[in-house]
């Protein structure tokens, strides 16, 4: 802290420290509620911010709200993205160098760590310095895959994999949302200086009374992307063996259907089982209308191969709902098997019925949810999120004298 202040006490007003965010969230004018407060919390840092992420739609945007957003056109493919991020961000973040004196890039992960750290070596030849400071908010390596459908998956995994590993050699400091998170960086660049700290998440959306208490709830709820490696077919045969067994149990699939042909097997699954009534596809949501949806359920079911440390899942403890989860990454930091939730073996069907069956037969189920809510309130706090960036744009500062 005592770095940021002496650069800001040491800048003129037009020289400000300026920090940019690089990644690919999307972002809509006016921002919506969860990302206006996530920023007006961050203004906090007291630098000029700067982001370059994705418009909601097709058109480019610019706009000033707490920071200056530069949102590129939401092109209908992965591929299309990923190639006006390695085309077209580097000319835009170059440009915020010369014309803002960027010295500070945050990327959201290794792949537009690959950008960050570009600029970084340009503008080095020229003898302008700017440290790159490169997150990591799950398994990298698993999830550029996972919900993305390419046509050369081995070439794919190759570029992406070099883009990575460029991106992390040239971080000055990494950030993890988790231990694992934090292993797998320590792993791919060994030394770097990590700060550990949260996701974003809105936790006043979810920190609010229930409209159902647990006891009496019977809905079931899965919140994300519906992409192959969050196993959701698992978690519907694990339903469908349980469904018969809990009158008036149903199955809430909220997520936007990432992978459309994986989304459309779903569909066939769950008419194939003969759970039309039973289970229902939501779509995309805001985080105020999933904290709807959260204060019916009894549960949330996260049934993933893979994960950092899904913010969903602190979510729904916030919001005092059982928590059932894949023992992987960093979800057994947040839950605690028989206390707070239950973690199961992924892609273990019979697990993953056994521990939904337990669920609904828990005549303590109130008070496992009571203590997942306790365990969330001391996880994730707005203040400890503002610290942690603190933290890191400190430990960034710190390098220029290497």
């Amino acid at each position: 802290m005592d770095t940021i202040v002496a650069v800001l006490e040491n800048d003129t007003s037009s020289d400000k420290l300026t920090v940019c965010w690089l990644g690919n969230p999307r972002y809509s004018q006016p921002l919506n509620p969860t990302d206006d407060k996530k920023w007006e919390l961050l203004n906090g840092l007291g630098v000029r911010m700067f982001v370059i992420g994705f418009a909601a739609g097709f058109r480019p945007r610019r706009f000033t709200q707490h920071a200056r957003f530069y949102l590129l056109p939401n092109l209908p493919l992965a591929l299309l993205r990923y190639l006006e991020m390695f085309i077209l961000t580097p000319l835009l973040l170059s440009w915020l160098v010369a014309r803002h004196r960027v010295r500070i890039i945050i990327a959201q992960s290794p792949f537009e760590g690959a950008v960050g750290a570009l600029v970084k070596n340009v503008y080095r030849v020229l003898g302008i310095s700017i440290k790159l400071i490169v997150e990591s908010h799950g398994n990298f390596e698993v999830s550029v895959l996972g919900q993305r459908q390419v046509f050369s998956i081995r070439l794919y995994r190759w570029l992406m994999s070099h883009a990575a590993r460029y991106g992390l050699r040239y971080a000055d400091v990494l950030r993890a949302v988790s231990g694992s998170t934090r292993q797998q960086l320590q792993h791919w660049q060994p030394g770097t200086p990590i700060i550990q700290f949260m996701a974003w998440t809105d936790a006043a959306s979810f920190n609010v009374p229930r409209q159902l208490p647990v006891s009496r709830a019977r809905d079931i709820l899965y919140a994300g992307v519906l992409i192959p490696l969050k196993e959701v077919h698992t978690l519907i045969d694990a339903f469908a063996a349980v469904a018969p067994e809990v009158q008036q149990a149903h199955l809430w699939l909220v997520g936007k259907p990432e992978n459309e042909s994986y989304a459309a097997s779903l569909r066939q699954q769950v008419q194939r089982l003969g759970l039309g009534e039973r289970v229902t596809f939501v779509g995309a949501v805001t985080q105020q209308e999933l904290g709807g949806y959260m204060g019916r359920a009894r549960a949330l079911v996260l049934a993933s191969r893979s994960e950092g440390l899904p913010r969903v899942v602190v979510e729904a403890m916030l919001n005092g709902l059982v928590v059932i989860a894949s023992r992987v990454s960093g979800i057994p930091e947040i839950v605690e098997d028989g206390v707070t939730g239950y973690l199961v073996p992924p892609q273990n069907v019979e697990a993953l019925t056994d521990a939904i069956r337990a669920m609904y037969h828990n005549p303590n189920v109130e008070d496992m949810a009571l203590r997942a809510q306790q365990s969330a309130r001391t996880l994730f706090s707005p203040e400890a999120y503002l610290d942690g960036h603190r933290r890191m744009i400190e430990a960034a500062l710190e390098t220029e004298a290497r």
